[in-house]
């Protein structure tokens, strides 16, 4: 299967670049110079991956990724010259999973568009449950396997793959508690740096997505020294 990969960069000696190697290893590669043209192009043409820059006219990186998380899971990785930490939270935060710096090695590039590939994808068509087993239900969430759809009191609660696949791995085993690395693990993370704050921020994103009150989380527990649970609180 070829896979359809978008860039959204202005630079077009980088777009040229990417091509180059992507095209090399038969991924069918497309191009947009700004934020507003990538939201256009995938939502006329099937993508199965993003590449974006952050600095780019019209609608920069961040307003772009929050604008297709708003309709899209595909896995999206940001290619900047922002290096700041707090450029890197704010990506991954607003639904990125995967951060990059510039300069950078294509070849590092190809190996994580090929490991994100993976995971979204290769994930999905392997998690076909039977019928009796393919919902997982806990307090108001209810977790569907074959659609890789979450619902919290029968609405669509929007997650990335990569949120997808750490709150799978824990509802599976609610009340265990599951290290930072195990989690990385789940995502199938070859190549991630395994460093705190990416799986805070992760944690992060799904708890306000799915916690009344984020401050106060009746899901997902932090274990302190330890690393995380899956757990529910009726409120009484």
């Amino acid at each position: 299967m070829k896979y359809n990969i978008l860039i959204a960069e202005d630079d077009k000696d980088i777009i040229e670049l990417l091509s180059l190697y992507l095209e090399n290893d038969a991924f069918h590669v497309y191009a947009v110079t700004d934020g507003q043209s990538a939201i256009d192009f995938i939502r006329k043409e099937k993508i199965d991956l993003l590449i974006v820059d952050i600095m780019m006219p019209k609608m920069d990186g961040y307003e772009t990724i929050k604008n297709i998380r708003q309709f899209s899971h595909m896995p999206i990785i940001v290619l900047s010259a922002k290096s700041m930490d707090q450029d890197k939270i704010l990506g991954l935060g607003l639904g990125a999973d995967m951060y990059m710096i510039k300069p950078f090695n294509p070849l590092e590039v190809i190996a994580n568009v090929k490991a994100l590939l993976r995971r979204t994808y290769d994930f999905e068509s392997q998690n076909v449950q039977h019928p009796s087993s393919s919902l997982l239900k806990l307090g108001e969430l209810e977790y569907d396997q074959d659609k890789m759809v979450l619902k919290k009191n029968g609405q669509t609660v929007p997650l990335t793959a990569c949120e997808l696949k750490i709150l799978l791995k824990m509802m599976k085993s609610p009340g265990r508690v599951f290290t930072k690395g195990q989690l990385y693990e789940a995502m199938g993370n070859d190549y991630y740096i395994h460093d705190d704050d990416t799986m805070m921020v992760h944690i992060s994103k799904i708890r306000a997505k799915i916690e009344d009150q984020p401050s106060l989380p009746r899901y997902i527990k932090t274990i302190r020294g330890l690393g995380y649970k899956f757990d529910y609180e009726d409120k009484k």
